[in-house]
This record gives structure tokens, sequence and C-alpha cells, in this order.
């Protein structure tokens, strides 16, 4: 059996490959090694049922995760998995990679993602070449869930949101710069906290502070990513997460105002990673 995850900071999505049955989809919370533990990665594992009953039967788990570009990360998620699958080959790889299998499969081109963070790379038809980018929400994450969430507090706590938006936004969200500071400076998962604002731009999105934040985030995005290829126009650039997906309207009008030739955006590129690692690895189409 084979094992298959996309693991963001918010979420993590898991489809088992069952042989004689449709495949055994579930999801757990964000994975991201930056912010959870290796004991914590175990913990979130065992706790989760629809497992249990073929951990023995799994001999293959492919994780592709944000945070798991570095070795020491990867080390760190591959730690735990084996601790949960003892008698399973693990492999651990970046989420980037994984959106470049659900888009491109075999093919070449540009791979963003823009979800809770965002990040860039150029995918060879085999593996993904050395990026500048994916330095985080501290020092970029542009045009990411984070980013955005980022530039809607700030705005409300200095005051600067019209007040019109600020009475809404207080209504939804009745917070406090206690509050915000504590889930941003001393809780677990900041960047996730951040990004949970995405969801009030999504409802306010008329709005023309709203509106004029997604055009600013995105052009960011491109500007600072997308742009820092040579010849990028010449390539397809697929987009995988929620943000892109969300907001694809203002993406689209950012990426056509500099020439960026859009490709897939998908929401969540787990099925079509899930297919394309058992296709490849049991050379069958499901």
């Amino acid at each position: 059996m084979i094992l298959v995850a996309d693991s963001g900071s918010s979420r993590s999505d898991w489809m088992l490959h069952l042989p004689d049955s449709k495949p055994l989809s579930f999801s757990t919370k964000g994975l991201n090694p930056f912010f959870v533990s290796e004991k914590e990665i175990a913990n979130t594992l065992s706790g989760v049922p629809e497992i249990i009953p073929y951990i023995n039967e799994i001999n293959e788990v492919y994780f592709f995760g944000a945070g798991c570009s570095t070795p020491d990360r990867r080390e760190l998620v591959s730690n735990a998995l084996s601790e949960i699958f003892p008698s399973s080959y693990v492999a651990v790889e970046s989420d980037l990679l994984g959106s470049a299998y659900a888009t491109f499969g075999s093919g070449k081109g540009l791979i963003s993602n823009l979800g809770t963070g965002s990040d860039i790379s150029y995918f060879d038809g085999e593996g993904l070449s050395t990026s500048i980018h994916g330095i985080g929400y501290v020092l970029g994450d542009e045009g990411s869930g984070a980013w955005f969430g980022k530039q809607l507090i700030t705005a409300y706590l200095y005051e600067s949101m019209p007040r019109d938006l600020m009475r809404i936004f207080q209504e939804v969200h009745p917070i406090t710069k206690d509050i915000i500071i504590k889930n941003v400076y001393q809780r677990d998962r900041p960047n996730a906290y951040l990004a949970s604002f995405a969801k009030f731009m999504g409802d306010n999105r008329s709005h023309p502070f709203i509106d004029n934040l997604l055009r600013n985030g995105f052009d960011e995005f491109v500007r600072t990513n997308i742009m820092t290829y040579p010849n990028f126009w010449e390539y397809e650039c697929h987009f995988v997460g929620q943000i892109a997906y969300n907001f694809d309207i203002h993406l689209r009008e950012v990426c056509n105002l500099h020439g960026v030739k859009i490709g897939t955006i998908l929401k969540n590129p787990i099925e079509q990673l899930f297919h394309f690692v058992v296709n490849r690895e049991l050379n069958v189409e499901i």
C-alpha cells in the first residue's frame, strides 16, 4: 500500500492506495517541521483512526510538505513517519515538488505555491532548480495568506483600514491588540494564524480596500518571485494553494498585466499528486 501526503502549514491532506477499493482520504493539521516537533508529528498521525487498521500493511510513504526543503527538516519528518510506519519506505520532499508533480507531471515550467506561505521554482520535468525564494513569512511569503493577513491586521491595529470595513472586521473578529500579539509572538504556528484572516478578505473582496490589497499582494509576488526568472514569459506558470484558487480573478489580472503565462490553478493538489505517485511507483492508471 502507498500513502501520499501533501502538507502545508495549516493543513495536511492524505490519500492511501487500497488495491481493491477506492483510495482512503483524510486530513490532519499542518505538519510544517519549522513549527511542529518530531514528537508532535508522530502523535498527530497516531491519533488518526482511519489509518490505524492499515499501519502494518503500508509499505511506502511519500510526504510532500512545507518546510521540507532542507535535509535536517526532511530528516525530522522522516523520523516521525518511520516511528508510525516502521516497516515502510519513507520519502520526504518539499510541497513545491509535490505541486510540480501534480500540475506538470513530467513537463517543464514554473511552479508557484500560494497558500499559507508562498514559494516558486523552475521544474525541469524531474526536479526543482535551486531557488532564492521561500524565505518564510517573516522575511518573504509575498502574496500568501500569511502576507495578506499581516497587511490586514497591521491596517486594523494602525487604524488605517477604512471605517466601514473596520466595523465589519470588529463584528467578525472581536479581538484586541493583546490577543493579536499573543497569537503572533507567543503561540504556535503564527503564520497559520495570520493566514486565517484570508476568509475575511474573501467575504469582502468587493470592498475597494480589499480589492487593492489583493492586487498589490499579487503584484509583489509576481515582481519579487516570477519576474526574477530570465525569460519568465516563455514558461507556463502553474499555481497551487487556496489563496491562488480563491482569488484567481485578481491573480490572473495581475499576471496578464506582467505577461505571465498562467497554466493550471489548483486549490489542493493531493488527488493529482496521489495519482502521479501511484502511477509512477506501480505503473498503473487509477
